[in-house]
């Protein structure tokens, strides 16, 4: 079950989110971003960073609300760095909780005392050259897929939040459904890989969802009486969540003798110094190591926000001050449930890349216009160190040649500046306030100007500049007005339109001085041609004018000598007669 990944709309391809990933486990194809859960270590850095707030958590807000809705008994398990989110104000958060519905609600610190009396148990009864502890998921799931010849190392115990949920699930007969709040979405992942009936934990809800929750319900939790959690636990316990908690919490041990401490917490210093150990550069070490910069109270956010770090961790001090007025350091902390199995495996999750050959690197350099190593910036902006890791990312799926801007840019700005240099449009560029910023070859002719002797010149020294200052003033585009710039022997179809984001007026402009010449020749080809045939017509009705007039005299004549005729015939048959 994927529990994370990215909203498909909202990817703008800024490759943030895999710079951030540790461990690369962000693939993009058709340029959205998404990630591969089998390469994933559900640290969330990725979507904590993520500047369009991408997000797609998985959230078990209903699932909870539907146990409540049923009637079953919600027993809630709260991780002791809520004190650092709801600052002053956790009896008021746990009255909230009991509002809403929670049958009662517990410290996942008693879980992290169990814990604490498992490993130092394992530490003394095995002898190891390392110790690794074992609360933070991501830091488990980046040893089992990215480090797995480290994993003998890692104490075999579940985590606070686990030995919690078991405990409670054995304190209610396994009637109750139990729910982790914390920081940290993954742990929704490591509660759901428990495939045992029933689960340790039911659900998981983050912070976030919690103060959503108390938000839908209306509820104003400054007005509600405080209330306290059950079950108390020490200060052992509800230390966990600090930097060196665990470490603190483990003490010093006979079986540690020897041996160095160390905290690590962020990313980057767990890789490092898991490196160290797997390549023998660093041994008799138990180290307690977190994914968050910061441990727990950190949290994913802080790779985003480091603002409120110091004054979180300033409430979870004072809040376990606060608990521990009455308790002595050196006191039992808490007896080991019996009958309860605490252990945990940890498996070989390894991640197999194929090793692309020399010449399939070549050619998929080649791809991204990298002919030379000069050619090979190394920038990171696409998420990768270097050009040749993308390479072999790409060869793997994971990635896309157009995710190297540079070479994206260089191949826009190749295209552009051929269109620029070569179009026969003249082609304007102007800032804000009329000044030249670019001339192409093509308007250099027209106006006969040299573009660098006309830069951040005003527009008006070549030519009229009222259409311009319409178009900037009004904001509206001019299409295909007729223009004449007679000192330049010059006719343009214009077009001109103001870009208000870069405050840039873009200007192309043809010239049709050669098709109005032909234009003109033309029609004075048509005037010639209509006089010549006027002149034909005149001289043909003159001609039909003279054979008519021929005509009618000849006819009269005609008529004449036939009615002479007639009267001769007349006369002579009257003879006859």
């Amino acid at each position: 079950m994927s529990h994370m990944n990215f909203s498909r709309a909202n990817c703008k391809n800024c490759y943030k989110c895999l710079r951030s990933c540790p461990v690369k486990a962000i693939k993009f194809k058709n340029e959205q971003a998404e990630i591969v859960e089998e390469r994933c270590i559900s640290c969330g850095h990725c979507l904590a960073i993520c500047p369009q707030n991408a997000r797609n958590i998985t959230s078990d807000l209903d699932l909870v609300r539907n146990a409540v809705r049923d009637g079953k008994r919600v027993v809630g398990s709260i991780a002791p760095s809520f004190a650092g989110f709801f600052r002053g104000r956790e009896g008021k958060l746990i009255a909230a909780l009991k509002k809403m519905g929670f049958y009662d609600v517990e410290e996942t610190a008693v879980g992290a005392e169990v814990v604490t009396e498992l490993y130092k148990d394992y530490i003394n009864e095995n002898k190891l050259e390392n110790y690794i502890t074992t609360c933070c998921p991501s830091a488990n799931y980046l040893i089992e897929k990215y480090f797995p010849k480290l994993i003998p190392y890692i104490i075999p115990i579940v985590s606070p939040m686990i030995a919690h949920g078991k405990i409670l699930k054995d304190i209610y007969q396994n009637d109750s459904f139990t729910v982790f709040i914390g920081p940290c979405a993954a742990k929704k992942v490591e509660a759901d890989s428990y495939s045992e009936d029933p689960r340790p934990i039911d659900a998981v809800l983050t912070y976030e969802e919690i103060q959503k929750w108390i938000e839908e319900e209306n509820i104003n939790i400054d007005e509600l009486e405080e209330d306290s959690v059950s079950s108390m636990a020490f200060k052992t316990g509800r230390g966990y969540p600090i930097h060196g908690g665990i470490i603190k919490a483990v003490g010093d041990l006979p079986a540690l003798t020897n041996f160095d401490k160390l905290s690590v917490s962020g990313m980057e210093e767990c890789i490092e110094l898991l490196n160290s150990i797997e390549q023998g550069n660093l041994n008799k070490v138990l180290v307690e190591i977190s994914a968050c910069k910061g441990s727990c109270i950190g949290g994913p956010n802080r790779i985003r926000d480091r603002k409120e770090y110091f004054e979180r961790m300033t409430w979870v001090k004072k809040y376990i001050e606060k608990k521990e007025m009455h308790i002595k350091e050196n006191e039992k902390i808490i007896d080991t449930p019996k009958g309860i199995d605490f252990y945990a495996n940890f498996k070989d999750k390894s991640i197999l890349n194929e090793n692309p050959s020399d010449e399939e690197v070549e050619k998929i350099m080649k791809s991204m216009g990298k002919y030379s190593v000069e050619d090979e910036l190394n920038c990171g902006v696409c998420g990768y160190d270097t050009c040749k890791e993308k390479a072999k990312a790409i060869y793997n799926g994971m990635a896309e040649p157009t995710m190297c801007l540079h070479y994206m840019r260089s191949k826009a700005e190749n295209i552009t500046n051929v269109i620029f240099e070569n179009t026969a449009t003249c082609i304007i560029l102007l800032d804000g306030n009329l000044k030249i910023k670019e001339i192409n070859p093509a308007g250099e002719e027209v106006f006969l100007v040299k573009g660098n002797n006309v830069k951040d010149k005003p527009i008006s020294i070549l030519m009229g500049d009222e259409d311009f200052r319409y178009v900037i003033e009004t904001g509206k585009r001019i299409i295909g007005k007729k223009i004449a710039v007679p000192q330049y022997n010059a006719v343009f179809i214009e077009n001109i339109v103001y870009l208000p984001k870069q405050d840039v007026i873009m200007a192309s402009m043809v010239n049709i001085m050669q098709e109005e010449k032909n234009r003109e020749e033309l029609i004075k080809v048509k005037e010639n041609t209509l006089n010549a045939a006027q002149e034909v017509i005149d001289k043909q009705m003159r001609v039909a004018q003279e054979i008519a007039s021929l005509l009618g005299e000849t006819t009269a004549e005609t008529k004449i000598i036939l009615s002479k005729l007639k009267k001769v015939v007349e006369g002579e048959e009257g003879e006859i007669r």
